[in-house]
């Protein structure tokens, strides 16, 4: 082929053509009109809000504490322009961003070298463009590459310490700021308020840009564009028009297995039955969305045979200083021994306590109390199945 299918490659491309040679096809070589969904959309919404107020900061060399009242300004700006809906979803935005503008404390521009910094690097006969969320200064031999993620769930530590998306960013940084010998990396976890960090070995950063250049030749080579089934089917933006997200929501299935000893069978089918639940839990879940939103104007539905009603489900929970003196009372039993016996403390409402303290004692702090915290906890460990697919 003369000339090149791509004139220029990006971690996007990249990894489409990775997870599905037709969503790859369709959006990139026929232009396809994309229809990006709301988690999609939501995330753009953030990084753009976070992008204008660090922007600002640089501009005006601000040495400070962010504006949570221009936060707000910035956020209502970008929640208009996005054709996002939803009190709920508006107020979980509203809240991820003023959490970081808490946990930022005090910011100088002078720390900040760059925000959507863009970059072309060169790869074999490609150039890799790309844009790093933001980038700031450590120390004379340090630089922290940041990239800002709204995902509910947190990264592995094999996920990040392989993410193809931090190795290019690793390497562009050390062309853009040759002085850095150091290139710290970091996933910016909005919804948790951490920051997963990570580095690159020399061997590591090679092999990812010999694994670029090869899956780029893969890419200009290829003549056929099978679709493949993966998890992030529901989330795709072409998933209207591909046969292979059509044939999932009918729950048709390829591969089954007739000799459970041949494992390999076995895996294959499992992976196409918890890709098709993905899609068809989705989908469930969409539906029901609808059938909600009409329960919510009437008390039932009786459609294709089925009776539909939205009922509350109750649950007790008992206030622990009343409820132990009750049953000190009745019982005579001392009420330390009532608490040990009783009292646990929940990991989710533990958490969301050290959140807010964090605003008040600093991440530091929050981060000695809660290894003190752990080290206190019992630990219980149950076998769990885990699946992930390898290239």
């Amino acid at each position: 082929m003369s000339a090149l299918r791509n004139q220029h490659l990006s971690y996007s491309r990249l990894s489409r053509f990775e997870a599905c040679p037709l969503s790859y096809k369709l959006h990139y070589l026929d232009k396809h009109t994309a229809e990006p969904g709301v988690p999609l959309s939501f995330g753009k919404a953030l990084h753009t809000v976070l992008e204008r107020l660090l922007q600002e900061v640089i501009d005006t060399e601000y040495v400070g504490r962010l504006s949570e009242e221009r936060t707000l300004q910035l956020y209502r700006e970008e929640w208009a322009a996005s054709g996002l809906s939803g009190l709920d979803l508006f107020q979980q935005g509203l809240g991820i961003l003023l959490d970081f503008v808490r946990q930022q404390g005090r910011v100088d521009a002078r720390d900040i070298l760059a925000v959507e910094k863009e970059f072309r690097l060169p790869v074999g006969p490609f150039t890799v463009l790309g844009f790093i969320d933001r980038v700031d200064w450590v120390d004379d031999e340090t630089v922290h590459v940041m990239d800002y993620k709204s995902n509910h769930q947190l990264f592995t530590r094999e996920e990040l310490d392989s993410s193809l998306q931090l190795s290019l960013y690793a390497l562009a940084a050390r062309r853009m700021w040759p002085w850095a010998k150091t290139v710290r990396l970091s996933m910016w976890m909005l919804r948790h308020g951490i920051r997963q960090e990570t580095t690159r070995t020399e061997e590591q950063l090679e092999a990812a840009l010999a694994y670029v250049e090869t899956l780029g030749q893969q890419m200009e080579k290829a003549e056929s564009f099978p679709a493949r089934l993966n998890p992030n089917c529901v989330y795709c933006d072409h998933r209207r028009t591909c046969p292979a997200y059509a044939r999932a929501l009918t729950g048709q299935r390829g591969v089954v297995c007739e000799d459970t000893s041949d494992l390999e069978s076995v895996a294959r089918e499992r992976q196409e039955v918890a890709h098709l639940a993905k899609i068809l839990g989705a989908r469930k879940a969409e539906l029901e969305g609808v059938l909600r939103a009409h329960l919510a104007e009437q008390d039932e539905l009786v459609l294709a045979g089925t009776r539909y009603r939205m009922f509350n489900t109750t649950s007790l929970d008992y206030p622990l200083e009343p409820t132990v003196a009750v049953l000190a009372r009745a019982t005579g039993l001392p009420r330390e021994e009532l608490l040990q016996r009783l009292a646990s403390v929940e990991k989710k409402a533990l958490d969301a306590l050290l959140k807010d303290t964090g605003k008040r004692l600093g991440t530091a702090r929050v981060a000695l109390l809660k290894a003190e915290l752990d080290s206190l906890a019992a630990k219980h460990h149950s076998p769990r199945f885990w699946a992930k697919e390898v290239a």
